[in-house]
């Protein structure tokens, strides 16, 4: 929710973007306590769970797909380790954050995490596929190189 609070969608996706990948999948919701506690199921038992709840249902929150080559380990290099103390500058975390427990985002932490969470918080026709204006250039070129 810091992220939306604190106005930084925008700029977020924008690092997204320059970066190359492309958006699939992109709403704005209160996350109820039954989907985050699937999402964080191996933090349960954690003594500060019950807070993170708390505060993750507290107001709206972004969730976005994105798919480009090596997205889900290059998304977390550019979102920086959950504590944004050693988060390095030009980080998401180490640009945005204010506390551990404010880190501003979330990135999957394997490309199994990250398909195991799209299925908890999308839905299959939420999902577009569609290519990008360089994409369709570089195919075009590639097709015209042939002929």
């Amino acid at each position: 929710p810091d992220g939306v609070q604190r106005r930084l969608v925008g700029r977020i996706i924008q690092r997204f973007e320059q970066r190359g990948f492309k958006l699939v999948g992109l709403k704005m919701m209160t996350a109820s306590e039954d989907l985050l506690s699937e999402h964080y199921r191996e933090l349960r038992t954690k003594p500060f769970f019950h807070s993170l709840q708390s505060y993750m249902t507290s107001g709206p929150v972004v969730v976005m797909v994105w798919e480009g080559h090596n997205v889900v380990q290059i998304s977390r290099t550019m979102v920086g380790p959950t504590n944004p103390t050693v988060a390095q500058a030009g980080t998401v975390r180490g640009d945005f954050s204010i506390h551990v427990s404010r880190n501003v985002v979330h990135a999957s932490d394997s490309l199994e995490g990250a398909q195991r969470e799209i299925q908890l918080w999308f839905e299959a026709k939420d999902l577009l596929d569609w290519d990008c204006c360089d994409q369709m250039s570089t195919s075009e070129d590639a097709a015209s190189q042939k002929q």
